[in-house]
Protein backbone atom coordinates (compact mmCIF):
# COMPACT_ATOMS: atom_id res chain seq x y z
CA UNK A 1 0.00 0.00 0.00
CA UNK A 2 2.91 2.16 0.71
CA UNK A 3 2.73 3.23 -2.89
CA UNK A 4 -0.56 4.54 -3.14
CA UNK A 5 -0.98 8.53 -2.28
CA UNK A 6 -3.06 11.10 -2.45
CA UNK A 7 -2.25 14.60 -3.16
CA UNK A 8 -4.49 17.65 -2.11
CA UNK A 9 -4.03 21.08 -3.81
CA UNK A 10 -4.65 24.50 -1.59
CA UNK A 11 -5.07 27.81 -2.44
CA UNK A 12 -2.36 29.81 -0.62
CA UNK A 13 -3.60 32.99 -1.26
CA UNK A 14 -6.33 31.77 0.75
CA UNK A 15 -4.64 32.87 3.80
CA UNK A 16 -2.28 35.33 2.69
CA UNK A 17 -4.33 37.42 0.81
CA UNK A 18 -8.05 36.80 1.31
CA UNK A 19 -6.87 36.14 5.09
CA UNK A 20 -9.02 32.96 5.74
CA UNK A 21 -8.07 31.81 8.94
CA UNK A 22 -5.98 28.67 8.71
CA UNK A 23 -8.66 26.16 10.35
CA UNK A 24 -10.88 27.19 7.78
CA UNK A 25 -8.87 26.57 4.91
CA UNK A 26 -7.59 23.20 6.80
CA UNK A 27 -11.41 22.25 6.84
CA UNK A 28 -11.85 22.79 2.95
CA UNK A 29 -8.83 20.34 2.87
CA UNK A 30 -10.37 17.97 4.35
CA UNK A 31 -14.05 18.06 2.91
CA UNK A 32 -12.11 17.90 -0.81
CA UNK A 33 -10.59 14.75 0.46
CA UNK A 34 -14.10 13.42 2.28
CA UNK A 35 -15.62 14.24 -1.11
CA UNK A 36 -13.64 12.23 -3.58
CA UNK A 37 -13.05 8.88 -1.20
CA UNK A 38 -16.82 9.30 -1.27
CA UNK A 39 -16.95 9.71 -4.99
CA UNK A 40 -14.44 6.74 -5.78
CA UNK A 41 -15.16 4.52 -2.78
CA UNK A 42 -15.19 1.49 -4.98
CA UNK A 43 -12.05 2.13 -7.10
CA UNK A 44 -9.33 -0.05 -5.96
CA UNK A 45 -6.38 2.34 -5.11
CA UNK A 46 -8.89 4.24 -3.10
CA UNK A 47 -10.09 0.77 -1.00
CA UNK A 48 -5.81 0.05 -1.11
CA UNK A 49 -5.63 3.30 0.76
CA UNK A 50 -8.47 2.86 3.18
CA UNK A 51 -7.58 -0.61 3.91
CA UNK A 52 -4.47 0.54 5.94
CA UNK A 53 -5.69 3.74 7.53
CA UNK A 54 -2.66 3.84 9.82
CA UNK A 55 -0.23 4.43 7.01
CA UNK A 56 -2.50 6.57 4.65
CA UNK A 57 -0.12 8.92 3.02
CA UNK A 58 -1.33 12.87 1.67
CA UNK A 59 0.80 14.84 0.22
CA UNK A 60 -0.62 18.56 0.98
CA UNK A 61 0.58 21.16 -2.24
CA UNK A 62 0.45 25.01 -2.13
CA UNK A 63 -1.44 26.54 -5.65
CA UNK A 64 -0.79 30.15 -6.10
CA UNK A 65 -4.71 31.29 -6.69
CA UNK A 66 -7.88 30.24 -8.04
CA UNK A 67 -6.85 30.10 -11.54
CA UNK A 68 -3.94 27.73 -11.03
CA UNK A 69 -6.16 25.93 -9.07
CA UNK A 70 -8.80 25.31 -11.96
CA UNK A 71 -6.37 25.35 -14.80
CA UNK A 72 -5.07 21.97 -13.07
CA UNK A 73 -7.67 20.61 -12.60
CA UNK A 74 -9.23 21.15 -16.09
CA UNK A 75 -5.66 19.61 -17.24
CA UNK A 76 -6.65 16.63 -14.27
CA UNK A 77 -10.11 16.22 -16.15
CA UNK A 78 -8.46 16.17 -19.45
CA UNK A 79 -6.49 13.60 -18.89
CA UNK A 80 -8.73 11.07 -17.05
CA UNK A 81 -7.45 12.09 -13.51
CA UNK A 82 -9.92 11.03 -11.04
CA UNK A 83 -10.48 14.56 -8.76
CA UNK A 84 -12.80 16.35 -6.80
CA UNK A 85 -12.64 20.65 -7.14
CA UNK A 86 -14.00 21.63 -3.51
CA UNK A 87 -16.19 24.84 -3.96
CA UNK A 88 -17.06 27.17 -0.81
CA UNK A 89 -20.88 27.44 -0.81
CA UNK A 90 -22.71 30.03 -1.26
CA UNK A 91 -20.08 32.17 -2.35
CA UNK A 92 -18.89 28.73 -5.06
CA UNK A 93 -15.50 29.78 -4.45
CA UNK A 94 -12.79 26.97 -5.54
CA UNK A 95 -10.44 26.37 -2.58
CA UNK A 96 -8.98 23.33 -3.25
CA UNK A 97 -8.69 19.89 -5.32
CA UNK A 98 -8.47 16.41 -4.02
CA UNK A 99 -7.07 14.19 -6.10
CA UNK A 100 -8.09 10.47 -5.81
CA UNK A 101 -5.50 8.50 -3.98
CA UNK A 102 -3.78 6.79 -6.65
CA UNK A 103 -0.13 4.78 -7.37
CA UNK A 104 2.72 7.81 -6.49
CA UNK A 105 4.02 8.91 -9.30
CA UNK A 106 1.30 8.63 -12.04
CA UNK A 107 -0.09 12.50 -11.46
CA UNK A 108 3.77 14.27 -10.99
CA UNK A 109 3.20 16.04 -14.25
CA UNK A 110 0.32 17.94 -12.76
CA UNK A 111 1.54 17.98 -9.28
CA UNK A 112 5.44 18.43 -9.43
CA UNK A 113 5.65 22.48 -9.95
CA UNK A 114 4.26 22.96 -6.63
CA UNK A 115 5.48 22.96 -3.17
CA UNK A 116 4.38 21.56 -0.09
CA UNK A 117 1.50 23.70 1.51
CA UNK A 118 2.76 26.16 4.19
CA UNK A 119 0.49 28.03 6.61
Amino acid sequence: MSNVVQYVLVRGDLTRTLKWPSGAVMAQACHACVAVVHTYYSDPDTQAYLKDLENMHKVILEVPDEPALLSTAAALGADGVQHVVWKEQPEDVATCVALKPCAKGTVSKYVRKFKLYSA
